[in-house]
């Protein structure tokens, strides 16, 4: 398949090509059970995807949207350890691959060699033709739980991967990842149980030795009590018309929420602090809910701040603030 280099249109043409006749119906009824199980409670020790037509469902339905998260994630790595390449990357429960391209997007002009591990057949049958010419990788078939072994790897990327596991997978997976890798970056769905899965996670990484590079602006405890709110961000995501047509919506886009917790072992420059809602715009004033070293604040942007005003109504959900050039 001649694709062009990684990215979000990149990936819908290949989607678009290798999923042209897939019968509606079919994808419905898949996407349906595959809805089904994401916002279930109840982890599986079995694949989710079992054959290609439960494969060709979930990467018309979650490829796009996974692919941005885990972009949001790594751009926000990236702005924290800017100078930092990675050369060999591991996606676990990479299944169709959406993560291997938001990392091979994200370091584009030298992509990693990737290994994408998964336990579904099917769905590492599928990533492998979607990203054939594109992407320098391998794909191999592993049980993702407590008997993995992961290979030496500068990067490893963990993304919806949790919630189908044991919490005694999920804690010898995030222990094998820290064992293996000098940054780990997970994502999770953004709910209020993807947010404990992260920050479990991310305590495991923090106590293996680990700084947090994002989203946090420390690696100390996290200021939310658990039960009163959740840290999680938003990416907004295109919708092709295949996209629209498997999930049955008509708006040509949809906002996928996410929680993450990207962690390295060589020093990084964290963010001051992190808008962790949306920008409230108000007559005159801009209200920006920050995460910082001192905890949770909401800070108050007004006109008289002359230049920081104009930054803070351009500011975004999830964006370091103050911004570099605030002076």
């Amino acid at each position: 398949m001649n694709v062009s280099a990684p990215s979000a249109e990149s990936l819908r043409a290949a989607l678009a090509g290798l999923l042209d006749g897939l019968p509606p119906s079919q994808a419905a009824k898949a996407v349906e059970r595959l809805i089904a199980n994401y916002r279930g409670t109840t982890p599986t020790d079995t694949p989710v995807l079992r054959d290609r037509s439960d494969v060709a469902a979930y990467a018309a339905y979650r490829m796009p949207a996974t692919f941005e998260a885990v972009r949001g994630a790594l751009d926000a790595l990236r702005e924290a350890a800017p100078d930092w390449e990675p050369r060999t990357h591991t996606d676990v429960g990479g299944g169709t691959g959406a993560a291997s391209w938001a990392v091979a997007e994200a370091w584009q002009e030298q992509p990693p060699r990737t290994t994408v591990l998964d336990w579904a057949e099917p769905a590492l049958a599928l990533g492998r033709e979607l990203a054939a010419g594109v992407l320098d990788a391998e794909w191999r078939r592993e049980r993702i739980g407590s008997a993995l072994r992961l290979p030496d790897s500068d990067l490893v990327t963990v993304s919806y991967v949790l919630k189908e596991l044991t919490e005694a997978d999920r804690t010898a997976l995030v222990t094998e990842a820290a064992r293996a890798a000098r940054t780990v970056v997970i994502v999770e769905p953004g709910t209020p149980d993807g947010y404990e899965r992260i920050i479990a996670a991310r305590t495991l990484l923090v106590d293996a030795g680990f700084t947090v590079a994002a989203p946090c602006p420390h690696s100390g405890a996290c200021p939310i009590v658990p039960g009163t709110d959740w840290c999680h961000f938003s990416a907004r995501v295109s919708r092709s018309s295949l996209h629209r047509r498997v999930k049955g919506g008509s708006l040509p886009y949809e906002d996928e929420k996410y929680s993450y917790v990207a962690a390295t072992r060589f020093p990084v420059t964290p963010a001051v602090s992190r808008v962790t809602r949306r920008p409230q715009i108000r007559k005159g004033q801009v209200l920006l809910d920050l995460c910082g070293p001192d905890g949770l604040v909401r800070d108050t942007v007004t006109k008289r701040h002359g230049p920081l005003y104009k930054q803070a109504r351009d500011a975004e959900w999830g964006d370091p603030w103050p911004p570099e050039d605030a002076g």
